[in-house]
């Protein structure tokens, strides 16, 4: 009898101390359970509120039209439409206009070949109008911010490209803006009455070793030969004149641009000239007319 009830008090402490480890057990994987169905239940509610969003927002968000931007939300004060500005790059993209009015920097070159590319690829026959008031790949204080390859690039994709392009010379073109300026179509290169024009040859500031330095000063004797013979070509003059005229700065007036090659003929606006309604407010008038 003894043996049986010391078993029997084995069992019982055996089963209670399973009981101390299954119980809290089992009550902590139901509450992680809770838990885990309550962040579901969370994540579905944020899911269907965003969408549910996004698909009330989508009616109002802003659309594209050629011209500007225009949408549900835009309200209308004495007959004139109010609602977000026009994107002018766009609208001068819209009627086949590149200008470039910054330093030939690797940001402005990448947009300027994107575009003409994109024409390209819009239309193959009509022209290409490129406005220039650019210094180059110099500053107005005479500092280098980009290198002749960047002109190089926009010369040779203009081209590359099959439309004509149009160079239109406004307020200033100097070094290899000038360059880009005299590749245009000829007989469609021009200027502003008061615009100028430069010549002058690639400047660099090179640090480092000797051998670095020669490197670099061999790399800016290849851009300047380049640039001279596009000018050369483009001009008409014998390449030993026009690295001449580079080899210093020189200056030009439209008319003197005009003799010397760069461009064929210098813009003036008579007062019997009529003014042209650009294509995009054409296009804004209709898509206001369908509504």
């Amino acid at each position: 009898l003894k043996s049986v009830s010391f078993e029997l008090t084995m069992l019982r402490s055996q089963f209670f101390s399973f009981l101390f480890l299954v119980v809290p057990s089992l009550s902590f994987v139901a509450q992680r359970a809770n838990r885990i169905s309550t962040k579901c239940r969370s994540s579905n509610e944020i899911i269907d509120f965003h969408l549910d969003l996004i698909s009330k927002t989508e009616s109002l968000s802003p659309t594209m039209i050629s011209g500007g931007v225009s949408g549900e939300g835009e309200g209308r004060y004495k007959g004139a439409r109010i609602g977000p500005p026009p994107d002018l790059p766009s609208l001068l993209l819209h009627n086949r206009i590149v200008y470039i009015g910054m330093p030939l920097v690797p940001s402005v070159t990448e947009l300027v070949i994107a575009e003409l590319l994109y024409l390209n690829y819009e239309s193959s026959t009509k022209p290409i109008h490129m406005y220039l008031n650019c210094p180059g790949t110099n500053t107005s204080k005479g500092v280098t911010v980009g290198f002749e390859t960047e002109a190089f690039a926009i010369a040779d994709c203009m081209k590359y490209v099959k439309p004509p392009v149009y160079t239109t010379a406004v307020g200033q073109a100097f070094g290899t803006a000038a360059m880009i300026l005299s590749q245009g179509h000829k007989g469609n290169r021009s200027a502003l009455p008061n615009a100028s024009i430069m010549l002058h040859q690639p400047r660099a500031q090179a640090r480092g070793q000797a051998s670095d330095i020669a490197i670099k000063a061999k790399e800016v004797i290849n851009n300047r030969k380049i640039s001279c013979q596009m000018l050369s070509k483009a001009c008409g003059k014998p390449l030993d004149e026009v690295e001449r005229d580079c080899g210093r700065t020189f200056y030009m007036t439209p008319e003197e641009a005009l003799e010397y090659g760069i461009i064929d003929k210098v813009l003036t606006l008579t007062k019997s000239g009529k003014s042209i309604t650009p294509k995009f407010l054409d296009a804004i008038n209709i898509a206001e007319g369908n509504k």
